[in-house]
């Protein structure tokens, strides 16, 4: 891990956080997480356990600070390393696949799942946050459109991203792509 990785990295999660803190609320003034898409693009860039687990932390502590859900920063950060990790494991798992551009959307998809999961848990079952809203209604308000928003994103930001690190002299998983 160098220098110029951890400002690559701080950079997707300050990005994150920018388009976290202007994307209005859905329900209850809860918001799609922007910022687990930087997350996810900053794995697929660095797969390696020690950048996980940093974005991880940097994402969970950041959406945790700014999340309008009571008695989110906790969650926040448990749904964040938790998802981290097994995004990390999937791609170690689908090493060969993750190059393909759409397995990697699937996987931002199915990590913003996870994380709306874990998160829903452990907030509404855990801490016993009282929002309003049961956990299906939540699911079906935030996280399944928070799914098609990051995947969006993913889209759109993730070539961009890739383009750029490849023309620089980053050492990441795609700078290494022949």
């Amino acid at each position: 891990m160098n220098t110029k990785n951890l400002v690559l990295m701080a950079l997707l999660v300050g990005v994150g956080a920018a388009l976290y803190l202007v994307t209005p609320g859905m329900i209850n003034g809860m918001k799609p997480d922007f910022m687990l898409t930087m997350m996810f693009i900053g794995i697929l860039l660095f797969p390696t356990v020690k950048e996980t687990f940093l974005l991880s932390l940097a994402t969970g502590v950041l959406s945790g600070l700014f999340t309008t859900f009571p008695a989110g920063l906790v969650p926040n950060i448990i749904d964040k390393a938790i998802t981290g990790f097994v995004f990390l494991g999937a791609l170690l798992f689908l090493k060969k696949l993750v190059n393909h551009f759409a397995v990697s959307a699937i996987l931002v998809g199915l990590g913003t799942i996870l994380s709306g999961t874990v998160f829903l848990t452990v907030a509404l079952f855990v801490f016993n946050a009282n929002v309003g809203a049961t956990f299906a209604m939540l699911f079906i308000g935030v996280v399944l459109p928070a799914v098609v928003f990051n995947v969006i994103a993913f889209a759109v930001i993730y070539p961009i991203v890739s383009k750029l690190v490849k023309r620089s002299k980053f050492v990441t998983a795609i700078s290494q792509i022949s």
